[in-house]
């Protein structure tokens, strides 16, 4: 049985460096993508998982910009704790099952969750 074809974003970190936190993924899962779903960022949460997500964003920002794109290779559950404030569906209507899911920035959210990022 042959893999779901997905976009592989070559040049994008595989994790965060010097830490097991995964960004990418090294192949399409037999059974196609795991859903992007929106994930509750509690305040308490650990230093290490809140470096995790600004080590992602700002991989995501040098990587893409503004620009839209494609949900590729990119980890679910590392785009899950971003997805639905940071990181938004860019086509209507949107899979979130689909590693062809096109997605973007929003910046102006992003500027105010992530400021070491964006300056602001």
């Amino acid at each position: 049985m042959a893999l779901p074809y997905m976009d592989k974003h070559r040049g994008f970190p595989g994790r965060l460096p010097g830490t097991d936190f995964q960004f990418v993924l090294r192949r399409a899962n037999k059974d196609g993508a795991t859903e992007l779903t929106e994930r509750v960022r509690y305040p308490d949460r650990r230093p290490p998982d809140k470096r995790a997500d600004a080590g992602f964003m700002q991989a995501l920002w040098e990587h893409f910009g503004e620009e839209p794109f494609v949900r590729g290779n990119l980890d679910a559950g590392r785009i899950s704790w971003l997805f639905g404030r940071e990181v938004i569906p860019a086509e209507d209507p949107f899979d979130p099952a689909d590693y062809e899911a096109m997605l973007q920035i929003d910046v102006k959210v992003a500027q105010v969750s992530f400021p070491e990022i964006f300056g602001k």
